[in-house]
């Protein structure tokens, strides 16, 4: 008996002690609650602008769309690649994938892309690619065979890959007549390859960025685009990449029954060269000022003052009254767009020579 107070002391001293750790906050570890883990921010959609000069040298489109899509309100997006910005006088995120003078044909049997898509692993990509080819006279049959290992490749590195295709813009340089129809030939062949290669869970969706766009008014070069060009190439792609962004799914375009349209009109400039007592000289530049190459093409002069043309050159002359019409010989009637070409003529004048009315017509 004598020990039991001793015990009964422990007991309550034990019981105190625990009433203090209670009191102090203390719980037991197996019956805490875990603390919540911090909500993960979404991560930023990562955008590929792939394609050739138009995409990257300096592709102040991509300055144009990034800025338009920050100001309403897709702000957790970044756009890669292995290239960085070259200027365009704001700020942007300038990454891409342009590369000046690629090919696609040449990107698809070299296997260039599968390294960027490794450095950059995107969720979308912009692909306006072929231009080049074109130029280089590549078959539509060979460059859709480098879009298909192309998508093929982006679906290796993300099976959930977007790809928004260009239709490209139009293309008239002074270098390449026949180019304008090719374009024209392979615009018309994007649509019926990407309804074959369109998955739901791969969209390809083409994005149509060569109507309304003018080699005359939207280049510098009848190839590149100026500020105006850039703002309409930004302009067809901001509504289709938003859709992306928001988890829209939309379909496919519908192949075309007829090539996209063309552009066909030409302007005559009238100048006198050289004038003498009854008689002068003049010449006349016909210009093509449309978007597709013309294969023929006439000019109209109206004369006030009786003027009557007596030896013609660069063309075939003919004049009923006051009226003279000239219409291209065999070598100067195919004009690519934005080409020129001249012709000239002798001519009698009697009191007065005013300067005709002048108009061009194409076939």
């Amino acid at each position: 008996m004598p020990g039991r107070p001793r015990h009964r002391l422990s007991r309550l001293l034990a019981a105190g002690l625990a009433t203090i750790i209670v009191a102090a906050g203390a719980v037991p570890a197996s019956t805490a609650a875990p603390a919540p883990a911090p909500a993960a921010a979404a991560a930023a959609t990562r955008i590929m602008p792939l394609g050739d000069s138009i995409t990257g040298s300096p592709g102040c489109w991509r300055a144009d769309l990034w800025n338009q899509l920050q100001n309403t309100g897709y702000q957790n997006i970044d756009f890669v690649g292995t290239l960085g910005p070259q200027g365009c006088g704001l700020p942007y995120d300038g990454d891409n994938e342009g590369h000046g003078g690629a090919l696609v044909t040449t990107v698809a049997s070299q296997n260039q892309l599968p390294t960027w898509l490794s450095a950059t692993r995107p969720d979308v990509v912009l692909m306006h690619f072929g231009t080049n080819d074109v130029w280089s006279n590549r078959t539509t049959e060979s460059i859709l065979a480098a879009y298909d290992r192309l998508v093929d490749q982006m679906r290796a590195s993300n099976p959930a890959m977007t790809v928004l295709v260009a239709q490209l813009i139009p293309m008239a340089p002074a270098t390449c007549g026949e180019c304008a129809q090719r374009v024209v030939t392979l615009n018309a062949a994007i649509p019926g390859w990407a309804a074959d290669k369109h998955t739901s869970q791969s969209p390809v969706i083409v994005v149509d960025q060569w109507t309304g766009f003018s080699t005359t008014t939207d280049t510098y070069d009848g190839v590149h685009p100026n500020a105006a060009g850039d703002q309409k190439i930004s302009d067809r792609w901001y509504p289709a990449l938003t859709a992306a962004l928001t988890g829209g799914q939309p379909s496919p375009s519908t192949p075309p029954t007829t090539a996209p349209p063309m552009e066909r009109s030409c302007a005559a400039a009238y100048r006198v060269v050289g004038q003498w007592s009854g008689g002068f000289q003049s010449e006349v530049t016909v210009s093509n000022t449309g978007t597709t190459a013309l294969t023929g093409w006439s000019v109209q002069l109206t004369y006030g003052g009786g003027q009557q043309v007596n030896q013609a050159w660069n063309a075939s002359v003919r004049q009923t009254g006051a009226t003279v019409t000239a219409t291209n010989v065999g070598w100067n009637g195919t004009l690519a767009p934005n080409g020129a070409t001249t012709f000239g003529f002798l001519a009698s004048w009697q009191q007065s020579n005013p300067t005709p009315t002048v108009s061009c017509a194409t076939p």
